[in-house]
C-alpha cells in the first residue's frame, strides 16, 4: 500500500508540474508575440476541452483493464505531446497538443484519484487525499519557477518537463495492477452510465462544486493572471514568484486542513476556507500594485482555497457508496475541467474588456457563489453500500 501510494503521489506531482509550467509559459510566449488575451485564454482551454472530451469514455476501460494500464497510457500521451511542442510554434498546433495533454492528464488523474480514494480507510481519507492534493500543489508551485527559462530558449522548458514526466512514468511499471469494485449489475451501456452519473450527482453535488471552483481559480491564476500582471507593470520573474506564493500557501496547509477535516467535518472546513479565501482575494484587489503586499495576500489565499480540490474529493468520497466512486471521481474531474475551461477564457475576456476592474474581483465572486452553495447544503440520506 505505502509503496504504491507514494508512486501515485509522485506521478501526480509531475502532472501538477506540467500544468504549473505550461499555463503561464504559453500565456507569456503568446503575449510577447502580440496574441490577444482572449485568444490566449482560448488556447489554454484546449487542455480542458481534451479532459471533457475523454470523460464519457474513461470508466469502462478502467473497470476492464484496471488502474495501471490507464495511467501508463495517460503518461505516454503527455510525454509525446510535450516533446512535440518545440517542433512548430503555431496557435492551432499547440492547441491540438494541449488537447492531447488534457486527454492524457485526465486518464492519469482519474486512475490515480480513484485508486487512492477506493483504497483509503475512512479515518485517513482526508489525510491521504490531502497528500494527493499536496503533491499536485508542489508540482504546480515548481512549474512557474521554470518559466523564465523561456528567455534562454523557448524549447528548454518543454524538453525539461518531458524528461521529468518520463522519469516518473517509468516507476508505474513497478506497480501491481488493481481494479475498481465490480458489481453484478454494472453495465457499460450509455443509459446505465448516465444513471450512475445521475446518482452520484444527486448525493454528492455539493462536493463536486469545490473542484469546479478550484479549476477556475487555478487556471485563471496560471493562464490569465500572467497577462494581467504584465499589463499592470510586473515582469516575468515577479509573476512567477506571485504564482509560487499562492501555490506555496496551498502546500503549507494542504495536509493540516485534510487532517482537520477528518476531525471536524468536510463541510465545516469548506465553509471556513471559502470565507477566508473570498476575503483574501477582495483585499488583493485593493493592494495589487504592491508586489510585497500582493505576495502575502496570495500566500494567505493559497493556504485556504488551495485545498478546495482535495477537500471536495474527500467530501465526495464521504457522501457516495463505493460502487459510485468512479462516477463521482469522473464528475469531479468534469467539474474541475469546466472550471478550468471557463477560467482562462473568461479571465482573458475580462482583462481585455473590463480594464477598470481588478482581476481579483472575479475570483472573489466565484468563491462567494461556492460558499453559498456549501453553506446551504443539507445531506440526503444514502446507504453506504450499493445504490
Amino acid at each position: 500500500m505505502n509503496f504504491r501510494f507514494w508512486i501515485l503521489i509522485g506521478i501526480v506531482a509531475i502532472s501538477g508540474f506540467n500544468q504549473g509550467l505550461l499555463l503561464p509559459l504559453i500565456a507569456i510566449i503568446f503575449e510577447n508575440d502580440g496574441v490577444a488575451s482572449s485568444v490566449n485564454g482560448l488556447n489554454a482551454a484546449a487542455l480542458y476541452i481534451g479532459i471533457l472530451f475523454i470523460t464519457p469514455f474513461m470508466e469502462p476501460p478502467l473497470r476492464k483493464y484496471g488502474y495501471k494500464p490507464i495511467i501508463i497510457f495517460g503518461g505516454a500521451l503527455i510525454i509525446l505531446s510535450l516533446v512535440l511542442f518545440p517542433l512548430w510554434k503555431s496557435f492551432w498546433f499547440w492547441f491540438v497538443l494541449r488537447f492531447f495533454i488534457g486527454i492524457g492528464d485526465h486518464a492519469l488523474h482519474f486512475s490515480t484519484q480513484t485508486w487512492i480514494t477506493t483504497t483509503s480507510e475512512s479515518n485517513k481519507r482526508g489525510r491521504n487525499i490531502s497528500l494527493y492534493g499536496l503533491s499536485f500543489g508542489i508540482g504546480l508551485a515548481a512549474g512557474p519557477l521554470l518559466t523564465p527559462l523561456v528567455e534562454i530558449n523557448e524549447a528548454l522548458p518543454f524538453m525539461l518537463s518531458s524528461l521529468l514526466c518520463f522519469i516518473a512514468w517509468i516507476f508505474i511499471f513497478a506497480l501491481k495492477n488493481d481494479y475498481p469494485e465490480q458489481t453484478s449489475d454494472y453495465s457499460d451501456s450509455f443509459k446505465e452510465m448516465l444513471k450512475r452519473f445521475s446518482k452520484a450527482w444527486k448525493y454528492g453535488w455539493v462536493a463536486i462544486l469545490p473542484p469546479l471552483g478550484y479549476g477556475f481559480l487555478e487556471a485563471s491564476l496560471n493562464g490569465s493572471f500572467p497577462v494581467y500582471g504584465l499589463r499592470i507593470g510586473f515582469n516575468v520573474e515577479n509573476i512567477s514568484f506571485l504564482l509560487f506564493a499562492f501555490a506555496l500557501g496551498a502546500i503549507v496547509f494542504q495536509l493540516p486542513l485534510g487532517m482537520i477535516s477528518d476531525k471536524y467535518g468536510r463541510r465545516n472546513v469548506l465553509i471556513a476556507i471559502l470565507s477566508i479565501g473570498m476575503i483574501s482575494f477582495s483585499v488583493a484587489s485593493l493592494i495589487e500594485n504592491s508586489f510585497s503586499a500582493l505576495s502575502i495576500c496570495l500566500f494567505i489565499a493559497g493556504m485556504v482555497v488551495g485545498s478546495t480540490f482535495s477537500l471536495g474529493i474527500s467530501y465526495m468520497t464521504d457522501l457516495l457508496p463505493k460502487n459510485l466512486l468512479p462516477a463521482g471521481n469522473l464528475l469531479c474531474g468534469v467539474a474541475y475541467s469546466v472550471g478550468s475551461l471557463i477560467g482562462p477564457y473568461f479571465g482573458g475576456v475580462f482583462i481585455q474588456y473590463f480594464k477598470s476592474i481588478s482581476f481579483f474581483h472575479i475570483v472573489a465572486f466565484v468563491l462567494l457563489l461556492l460558499l453559498i452553495a456549501v453553506a446551504s447544503f443539507r445531506q440526503e440520506a444514502v446507504q453506504k453500500g450499493h445504490v
